[in-house]
């Protein structure tokens, strides 16, 4: 019989860099054990077990493409056989292509079907081999990454925004099928300092999110170890939220 941890459990895909290292640092700090998955990113997921276990949590390393139905079932028969329980999960997750929406034609196929595998398929994978460990915690929840495109028209490629406007129906959907067992909710980021917005604007980075920021309220762009405060804020408070979508842009959405 596998025994149960005394502490919850959060699990959190795409756990490696970014969103995902920093929503499963913010867990362990408020008490969770952590279950980091990744796909590729073997050191660099290591590096925040060895940041996650500084806080006292106990860790365990689940590398599987979320998009991958075997291997995601494969993971959360580990998630059982380690902790026997399951509270928290983050669909952080994700992948998007440099093709951009002014280039219509140059948008491959099988690069259009590789994102929302990720990004939609394996949040609805994720979530449902959870399910049963989930509807056995006092107090589960599900947190996904949309994004403020999936909201609102973006400069981000056509598969990655039609991504993330998928995660927001499904996320609702989900809150009425799983409630009042599992709240779910979904976070949408705006424009992110770091690796992801660099990737996206290039060499424009510095000079494009200096002008978001002054049109921004709060007159700067949000960080990754912002977003998850958010994160995990929705999974251990807000007791009767569920089907929101949080906008986490400095109002910027908001007010222009």
């Amino acid at each position: 019989m596998t025994a149960q941890s005394t502490r919850p459990v959060a699990l959190i895909t795409g756990a490696a860099r970014g969103i995902g290292r920093s929503a499963a640092l913010e867990c362990a700090r408020h008490g969770f054990h952590v279950v980091l998955n990744f796909s590729r990113s073997r050191e660099a997921a290591e590096g925040v077990a060895a940041e996650a276990a500084a806080l006292g949590a106990e860790t365990l390393l689940c590398q599987a493409d979320v998009a991958d139905e075997p291997a995601v079932v494969a993971m959360l028969e580990e998630v059982r056989s380690r902790f026997g329980r399951l509270d928290g999960l983050v669909n952080n997750a994700g992948t998007t292509v440099a093709t951009p929406p002014s280039d219509l034609d140059g948008l491959s196929m099988d690069d259009w079907d590789r994102v929302l595998a990720v990004n939609v398929r394996g949040t609805f994978q994720v979530t449902r081999a959870a399910v049963p460990m989930l509807r056995g915690a006092p107090a589960a929840a599900v947190v996904n990454l949309a994004s403020i495109v999936g909201l609102r028209p973006g400069p981000q490629p056509f598969p990655y925004a039609a991504s993330k406007a998928a995660v927001v129906n499904l996320t609702k959907t989900m809150a009425g099928a799983l409630g009042p067992a599992i709240r779910v909710n979904a976070v949408a980021p705006g424009w992110m300092v770091g690796d992801w917005m660099e990737q996206a604007l290039g060499e424009n980075y510095e000079r494009l999110m200096e002008r978001r920021a002054k049109l921004t309220p709060l007159k700067r762009c949000v960080t990754p170890d912002e977003v998850a405060v958010t994160i995990v804020n929705l999974i251990v408070s807000n007791p009767f939220v569920t089907g929101e979508v949080i906008v986490i842009d400095g109002g910027f959405s908001a007010t222009t």
